[in-house]
């Protein structure tokens, strides 16, 4: 062996030790997923749909559908990695026995991609709750102090924006209200997507920023604030009543950002569902009725949450919201200045590159928070 092809073998060797520590984690992931399980099921499922009266029932045979694309798609992920992990291990003994270095950077590249995507799917495992797979429904309100705390809002709403991107989720806004100078004063949108909700509960709460103010011409330092609340999207499955007679309905002209479209007439609309004092408002459809399904859909999404909250037998046990923005409960702090540090409060958390994180990349606190919870 040539002395400078040595070190390739050290690497090469490195990396199959590597990747023997990742088998027990893939063993243990298929442990959690109950693939064997989640397989025979799926079997009984197509099963299912082959009776002659399977499409007697639609809404029956919606909800095995939905049941069998579920199941198949954390099968197939699963089954996706085993296979990566076989192809991986072969060309890594072939390499090592042959002294065969031309592949080298494509293992070192595919055993992090492996590592990375069996550290996803054991995350996601960890998403056991009610709602966790269902779509998520943002809503940001930015805190006292004006302009400084409204751009913050904006500054947030980009952050979610550019997470939502990477993760392939589709965004769609709801709601928004224009700050007075600059930023907003609230938005509201959706992350469409699987478990969606799961990642994002754990962003609810106060966000603070510590930043030398761009608009404070003396440069000095301040303190914003802005509140982020995340519920479960409610798919038409639940059935919830609301009374007529419970809700307000105004309707004004939509504003800013997906409402450009519809803001020379009244077609916003927003409700107050009166014995919760909930409020709610949707400007991004095109006509008065769809914002007002939209909204009436939020809204339930609002109550049913709220009702499994407070640990509630039905929606009319609540009497009322708690009014939950409290400046000194702040989940998370992000420091520009006098040094650079996004903490969270919780979970001990922290980055420095605050860039990374203001471009959305918060994959660190939302795996350190799901971790928190078992």
């Amino acid at each position: 062996m040539k002395k400078r092809e040595g070190p390739k073998i050290l690497q090469l060797e490195e990396m199959r030790l590597e990747l023997n520590k990742l088998k027990p984690k893939l063993e243990s992931l298929a442990d959690s997923l109950k693939i064997d399980d989640s397989e025979k099921h799926l079997k009984d499922l197509e099963a299912k749909t082959l009776n002659t009266n399977f499409w007697s029932d639609s809404e029956k045979s919606q909800k095995v559908l939905t049941e069998i694309k579920s199941i198949s798609s954390k099968v197939k992920e699963y089954k996706s990695l085993e296979k990566s992990f076989e192809e991986l291990e072969i060309l890594l003994e072939l390499s090592i026995e042959e002294e065969d270095f031309s592949s080298l950077e494509e293992i070192e590249k595919n055993l992090k991609t492996l590592k990375k995507s069996i550290e996803n799917q054991t995350l996601v495992t960890l998403l056991t709750g009610e709602y966790d797979s269902n779509n998520a429904i943002l809503t940001l309100h930015a805190g006292a102090g004006g302009t400084e705390s409204q751009d913050w809002a904006e500054m947030l709403l980009r952050m979610y924006m550019r997470w939502a991107e990477k993760h392939k989720y589709k965004i769609k806004i709801l709601d928004y209200l224009d700050g007075e100078e600059a930023g907003i004063k609230s938005a509201s949108f959706t992350v469409e997507g699987p478990n969606a909700y799961g990642f994002l509960k754990g962003e609810n709460g106060v966000h603070r920023l510590v930043r030398i103010s761009p608009f404070d011409a003396s440069g000095r330092r301040h303190t914003s604030f802005a509140s982020l609340e995340v519920i479960p999207e409610i798919n038409d499955e639940i059935k919830i009543d609301i009374s007529p007679d419970d809700l307000k309905m105004d309707v004004y002209r939509a504003s800013g950002a997906g409402g450009q479209h519809v803001n020379k007439t009244s077609s916003a609309v927003r409700l107050t569902h009166i014995p919760t004092g909930i409020i709610v408002a949707c400007q991004n459809e095109r006509s008065q009725f769809q914002n007002r399904d939209t909204a009436l859909k939020i809204l339930k999404s609002k109550l049913i949450e709220l009702k499994e909250r407070e640990h509630l037998e039905k929606v009319e046990d609540i009497k009322g919201v708690q009014k939950e923005i409290a400046w000194g409960s702040q989940i998370r702090s992000y420091t520009f200045m006098p040094y650079t540090l996004v903490k969270d409060h919780r979970t001990g958390y922290e980055m420095g590159n605050t860039t990374s994180v203001m471009d959305g990349e918060i994959d660190g606190f939302i795996d350190a928070y799901l971790k928190s919870l078992i």
